[in-house]
């Protein structure tokens, strides 16, 4: 499993968990040095460029391919997905992003990723082997939650199909179900 470190390439990290939180920083990951669902991580920078690119079916696309990668089959999360939660959030705060509402079901079936966990739990000897993924799950869903300070802005929007997926990814991070989550307004007071 690559550190912390090597992941952000010995740059400084700037994000609260020590992740880079804006698109800008895109640069600060040692993309190379992670892997997607794909194998190298090293192309999601460009997909997260193409997703905010303003031109909709490009981003649409990136954004189905970004997914294969980091969420495939919607439920099985990787080492490089809780590195691209800020990215995400980042994305789906600008009101240019052509999919944002596609951005936050996504970042909702991240925050609902309980794939290794569940298999390690009821097969205990399996940790051993897919202990990193239990890890990288566990990190995603973390990544998600060190956001969800950004819900009562997006509930705010004028666009109904955001404020609709805001809620539906509100209500996730609320289940007492998922690990470590705490209760979120689904609405704004």
């Amino acid at each position: 499993m690559t550190s912390q470190a090597g992941v952000l390439g010995g740059q400084r990290p700037v994000g609260e968990e020590g992740l880079p939180v804006a698109l800008r920083d895109v640069g600060l990951i040692s993309w190379r040095d992670i892997e997607d669902a794909s194998g190298s991580a090293a192309a999601i920078p460009f997909l997260l460029a193409a997703v905010a690119s303003g031109d909709e079916p490009a981003a649409r696309n990136a954004l189905e391919r970004l997914q294969h990668r980091i969420c495939q089959y919607g439920f099985v999360v990787g080492q490089a997905t809780a590195v691209t939660v800020p990215f995400l959030w980042d994305l789906a705060q600008r009101p240019q992003t052509a999919c944002r509402a596609q951005i936050l079901r996504l970042l909702r079936d991240i925050a609902a990723a309980r794939q290794w966990e569940t298999i390690a739990a009821a097969y205990p000897k399996l940790r051993r082997l897919h202990g990193d993924h239990v890890e990288w799950e566990s990190a995603a869903r973390s990544a998600v939650r060190a956001q969800r300070g950004v819900i009562p802005g997006l509930l705010a929007e004028r666009d109904a199909e955001v404020v609709h997926a805001t809620r539906e990814l509100a209500a996730t991070l609320a289940d007492p179900d998922q690990p470590g989550s705490q209760p979120t307004r689904a609405t704004p007071a």
